[in-house]
């Protein structure tokens, strides 16, 4: 099982130049995930959610504020291999294989591929692709390309796992299945990880807590506990607690 690491993020505040008007995307975020934890981050569109991620991914510049992974910057982290990402459109390359899309971050980072085949076995198993290592996506469904982009974020025995709407192209039936899929990977990898999401019940089903933010400017206004046991099983969404959870994020996420 992976080291879990945990993420800070302090303070973070981002003004983009419009047209005419700057538009402030961030206003003082803070957000503490423990190591080992699983945070959902939801949102409307627009309210800096993903604004959030790439920031801790090194990937936007901030004008004030700081990210720390494990006490590294997001740059040092991504080059230590210390975080893994996958976004809502799967990107992988269409001429390589399964195993060959899942090899690639090792190959960005200098490392090795020949050695870490067994590695990369033991993830296309893992989430649930035994047998696919050489097919071509071309040939697979949806999610199953999002299954090989959690693999391929995981490769590198990342500390911090980032999600951006991984299941948002998918639909309602294939989207809850992946929810039980991904818990059932964290669980057994027990990577920290920050979900950015649209979905309440997803965000409900699959954190500890879930971060409520709201735009204009785009901020956190609540941070939620979610109370329920794990493992946890599809029959929870069905259960009158869960729905009371989700409505009430819902009217802390519209302004009630």
């Amino acid at each position: 099982m992976t080291v879990p690491a945990g993420i800070v993020l302090d303070g973070l505040s981002k003004t983009f130049a419009g047209r005419g008007q700057a538009v402030e995307a961030l206003r003082d975020v803070s957000l503490t995930c423990g190591p080992g934890s699983f945070t959902a981050l939801i949102g409307p569109s627009g309210c800096g959610k993903s604004t959030v991620l790439r920031a801790a991914l090194g990937l936007e510049p901030l004008d004030r504020g700081r990210v720390t992974i494990g006490g590294q910057t997001p740059a040092e982290a991504t080059r230590g291999g210390l975080t893994g990402v996958a976004f809502q459109d799967a990107a992988l390359l269409p001429w390589r294989s399964v195993s060959q899309n899942i090899a690639l971050p090792l190959e960005v980072l200098g490392r090795p591929v020949g050695a870490a085949q067994g590695r990369i076995r033991d993830l296309i198993a893992l989430v649930g692709l035994k047998d696919r290592e050489d097919a071509l996506p071309g040939e697979l469904s949806g999610g199953m390309r999002q299954r090989v982009a959690i693999a391929r974020a995981l490769v590198t025995e990342p500390r911090v796992l980032f999600l951006d709407e991984p299941f948002g192209a998918l639909d309602q039936i294939l989207r809850r299945q992946m929810n039980i899929e991904l818990q059932r990977i964290w669980a057994e990898t027990g990577v920290t990880t920050l979900l950015v999401t649209h979905g309440i019940d997803e965000a409900v089903f699959l954190a500890d807590r879930v971060a409520v933010m709201r735009a204009a400017p785009g901020r956190i206004v609540e941070i939620i506990d979610v109370p329920s046991a794990r493992p946890r099983d599809p029959t929870l969404f069905s259960d009158p607690a869960f729905h009371h959870l989700c409505d009430k994020i819902a009217v802390v996420l519209h302004g009630g």
